[in-house]
């Protein structure tokens, strides 16, 4: 079986941990500033492997204590797409955590449609398909949205 969705017992805190390192190496890399606020809002997204919308993590924040406008969470979410560390679910409208922002690439989202979970998959073959018929056309590609929805292992064996 694939780790594309992992086991939902596994160490998530370890994917937060990861997530963020690589965050920082990202933001350094870009001399772009990793504020608190940035931090805050990443760290929430990647609280669970479920895609998490704007206003999801502006009750969360509230929940914290802080006192957040909706611009404010927004320009955090643009600041994290924008370097590729989040991604938007076009159709859910709504973020989950890139595990591979130090690499550009087409992803593929898998979203179950049960539990909610979003995954990553990153597939050379369709992202060639992709590219070659945006060329074959004269097409200029900015951006890319592929979203598969079903069922993940998990909620198809329960």
């Amino acid at each position: 079986m694939s780790d594309l969705f992992p086991e939902k017992d596994h160490d998530h805190a370890r994917c937060v941990h990861s997530a963020l390192a690589q965050a920082e190496k990202v933001c350094e890399s870009e001399n772009a500033r990793f504020t608190e606020m940035r931090r805050k809002v990443f760290s929430l997204i990647w609280q669970s492997h479920k895609a998490v919308t704007a206003y999801e993590l502006l009750d969360a924040l509230t929940a914290e204590g802080m006192r957040v406008q909706p611009p404010t969470v927004y320009r955090a979410l643009e600041f994290l797409t924008a370097l590729g560390l989040v991604h938007r679910v076009e159709s859910l409208n709504a973020y989950f955590g890139c595990d591979r922002p130090d690499c550009e690439h087409l992803g593929q989202y898998f979203i179950c449609t049960h539990c909610g979970r979003v995954a990553e998959a990153v597939n050379e073959d369709m992202s060639t398909a992709v590219r070659k018929a945006a060329r074959t056309v004269g097409f200029t590609i900015e951006a890319t949205t592929i979203e598969i929805k079903g069922l993940c292992h998990d909620c198809t064996t329960h």
